[in-house]
């Protein structure tokens, strides 16, 4: 038995190809990947998922109301029997209806140590910003499942990374991915499959 996994991107997908190669490498035991979800039509994620033969949809938020895009969102997880939701670079919020239907089920990678540089407003290349304008010695990512409150749901994983004298916020967020997200997001994804399948065991 595995937990069927979904997951949700709004980019390149670096995160999501980490996940992937976990899976492919075993590492990744009690889950499966079975649909990847863009918002957005152009994300290269989409090719990735191709490229590891993995379903891929685009439901677009664009034009749509929140409650519209969430019901077609769920219209697609629901059709695959998706177990659990895995945010690579999402970077739409959900709306708190939608997440409370999902409790403990949808994971978010976040690349600061929360409660740090983080909640509305704090995505992608400005949270590395702000650490480097705040002076930070040390950095790193965070793994937390998701409720209604942006970044504010409960930390599942840590991992530091060290702030260097030369970085730039560039240099900073790709030693960030390749310390931290890469490393935490598949087993972050391995622990909740786990935990996920030994539910349904004891049903």
């Amino acid at each position: 038995m595995l937990s069927r996994i979904a997951v949700l991107v709004s980019g390149g997908g670096t995160n999501l190809e980490h996940l992937l190669l976990a899976q492919e490498a075993g590492h990744i035991r009690h889950g499966e990947i079975v649909l990847v979800v863009s918002n957005n039509p152009g994300a290269y994620a989409l090719e990735r998922a191709k490229n590891h033969g993995v379903p891929g949809v685009c439901v677009l938020k664009k034009g749509v109301s929140q409650a519209d895009f969430e019901a077609a969102l769920t219209r697609e997880l629901e059709a695959r029997d998706v177990d659990m939701i895995v945010l690579a670079g999402f970077l739409s919020i959900l709306s708190a209806d939608f997440v409370r239907r999902w409790p403990d089920r949808i994971l978010n990678i976040h690349p600061s140590l929360i409660p740090s540089f983080c909640g509305k407003g704090f995505y992608g290349l400005k949270v590395h910003e702000a650490a480097l304008a705040k002076g930070v010695k040390v950095t790193g990512a965070t793994v937390h499942f998701v409720n209604e409150v942006p970044d504010g749901g409960r930390i599942l994983l840590q991992k530091a990374v060290e702030v260097l004298p030369d970085d730039t916020p560039e240099v900073l967020q790709k030693r960030v991915m390749e310390q931290a997200e890469w490393v935490l997001l598949p087993q972050a994804a391995e622990l909740v499959a786990a935990q996920l399948v030994k539910e349904k065991e004891n049903a």
